[in-house]
Parts: structure tokens; C-alpha cells; sequence
């Protein structure tokens, strides 16, 4: 195995965050969910969770809709194509990373 496979550097670092993390894995499976939804699933603070998912906004992987339900704004967040694309990427990445190698 060539040590380009063991390139740590192609870590995507917007969706390596641990907060940004969790976001992109529990949209992965729920494909939409309500920013409150995510908030109990993954923890963090309003305004913590805002400034980690506006990142990921602004990197095109999470597209973000807010509507109200009454009275009530409600934000419902899902990934896109891109995002899609980029939790893929970076799912293979860190499987790369973790297989075994011989010695060259």
C-alpha cells in the first residue's frame, strides 16, 4: 500500500469537527430534520450548534429551510447533493485511513 493512501491531509476539516460531524451523520440517515431534532440527538448549545451548522451551510453541504408552524420559526435542515457527495468522500477517506498496512 502507497503511502498516499494513509494521506491524512484529504480530510475534509468542515465535516471533521465534531459537532459538524454529528450533523452530517444524523442527517445522513434522517435526510431532513428540524434543528430542535438535532439539538436533543447530538447536544450543544443554540448558538454553538448555529455557528457549527452555518459552516456547513456556507460549505454547500446542508441546505437549511425556516418556516413557522403558528407562531412558532422553525428551521428544518438537510443535506444536498454536494453534502451528500462530501459524507461519502469523507467516509471513504477515514476508511482508508484505518486499514491495515503491510510494510513497504
Amino acid at each position: 500500500m502507497s503511502g498516499e493512501d494513509f494521506d491524512y491531509r484529504d480530510i475534509d476539516d468542515v465535516i471533521h469537527g465534531r459537532l459538524r460531524l454529528a450533523v452530517m451523520a444524523y442527517l445522513s440517515g434522517a435526510g431532513t430534520a428540524d434543528f430542535n431534532e438535532i439539538k436533543a440527538k447530538i447536544g450543544g448549545t443554540d448558538g454553538n450548534l448555529s455557528v457549527h451548522i452555518r459552516k456547513l451551510e456556507e460549505a454547500g453541504y446542508v441546505a437549511i429551510e425556516k418556516s413557522f408552524a403558528g407562531r412558532k420559526p422553525q428551521t428544518r435542515l438537510s443535506l444536498t447533493e454536494a453534502g451528500r457527495k462530501a459524507w461519502i468522500a469523507y467516509i471513504a477517506r477515514m476508511e482508508a485511513l484505518m486499514r491495515p498496512r503491510a510494510a513497504e
